[in-house]
């Protein structure tokens, strides 16, 4: 399917004055969706084969939001290596999540471009590589290299002209229809989704934004190119799952954590 150009747009997600019940409506809907139709359940094998491989039984997990896709995955990994546990890391980190045994929240900021030394383990990234524009994607990429940090990201967004047509036929739908869904009820979520649709309206555009922002597996091995020091190895390409297909990009090292 032919390709729109990458664009570099902004997110208001990633904007520090996005005021906070805007923040939160957004994130608190996104997170509803992936507990629901719980997408990345299928990489859990992929990620216990990785954990495997590398020796080490912690997941570091970058721009976690409110717990991207851990309530239902963390779960399902642990089914195929028990002793694997999640770190959640965020720049606008928001504890106070309700989370699976095995998994904890970092509550002081984490920038994904400066990783903390103390923070080993694999590196994940769900729905986070598009908001890096290209040196900074490479920058991420490279570090995780040099330090022979095996590296796991995943995207549901396309950058195709058919997947934006759905998005701006079903997202605002779909925010009207899983806003009951979360919990605890507020009055101003509902005041700001279905009174003054703002809500749905910053969803819509985050995610045609994020879309615009994807990068293909074809970006994907450009952005690798020369990151093999040491015998590091990178692997892209997509899955297709209940539907839905991801993309995704392994990065693993030559040696042993």
């Amino acid at each position: 399917m032919p390709l729109l150009p990458r664009l570099q747009l902004f997110e208001f997600l990633d904007q520090s004055w996005l005021p906070g019940p805007l923040r939160r409506g957004e994130v608190d809907y996104l997170r509803v969706v992936l507990d629901r139709v719980r997408p990345y359940d299928s990489m859990a094998q992929l990620l216990a084969e990785l954990l495997r491989g590398t020796g080490t039984d912690r997941v570091v997990d970058l721009c976690s939001g409110t717990g991207g896709p851990w309530r239902t995955l963390l779960p399902a990994l642990r089914s195929r290596h028990p002793a694997a546990e999640v770190v959640l890391t965020d720049l606008h980190p928001t504890p106070g999540q309700e989370l699976p045994p095995g998994a904890h929240y970092r509550d002081t900021p984490v920038d994904a471009t400066r990783i903390p030394e103390d923070l080993t383990g694999v590196r994940t990234l769900f729905e986070g590589l598009h908001h890096f524009p290209p040196e900074q994607a490479r920058a991420l990429l490279a570090d995780a290299a040099a330090k022979g940090v095996p590296f796991a990201a995943f995207e549901l967004t396309q950058r195709s002209l058919p997947y934006i047509l759905i998005q701006l036929l079903l997202v605002v739908p779909l925010v009207w229809l899983f806003t009951p869904l979360i919990r605890p009820v507020r009055w101003w979520r509902l005041v700001l989704t279905y009174l003054v649709p703002i809500i749905p309206l910053l969803i819509l555009w985050d995610g045609v934004v994020s879309s615009l922002r994807t990068y293909a597996p074809a970006d994907l091995e450009r952005l690798t190119t020369g990151l093999d020091v040491d015998g590091y190895r990178w692997s892209s390409g997509v899955h297709r799952a209940q539907g839905m297909i991801i993309t995704y990009l392994i990065g693993q090292p030559g040696r042993s954590l």
